[in-house]
């Protein structure tokens, strides 16, 4: 059975930090392209980051591109997302995505609350 689990999301005052995790069970989270989205009132869904499954290699999107950080563990079955100089703007539901094209298969976390604001 395949499960994603993000870990607890909080409030967090602007420019500080918060790292979310993702981890999954009933599959290799090293075996498909791992993605961070995010969710507001304004925009139904917006692609943050990907870590790819070949290579690890990693892109961002241009609105949190140098502040956060995806990264994988492969011994945890684990992914990250370390979000640094946060601002008012990333306050989201934040969702873990595990997609793979052959065979096809994806799979969604729950999502988790980030709010920044003082």
């Amino acid at each position: 059975e395949v499960h994603v689990v993000e870990s607890r999301g909080g409030l967090v005052q602007p420019g500080g930090s918060l790292r979310l995790s993702c981890a999954a069970s009933g599959f290799t989270v090293s075996s498909y392209v791992m993605s961070w989205y995010r969710r507001t009132p304004e925009k139904e869904r917006e692609w943050v980051a990907t870590i790819r499954s070949s290579g690890g290699t990693t892109s961002y999107a241009d609105s949190v591109k140098g502040r956060f950080t995806i990264s994988r563990d492969n011994a945890k079955n684990t992914v990250y997302l370390q979000m640094n100089s946060l601002k008012p703007d990333d306050t989201a539901v934040y969702y873990c995505n595990a997609f793979r094209l052959d065979p096809g298969a994806a799979y969604w976390g729950q999502g988790t609350q980030v709010t920044v604001s003082s």
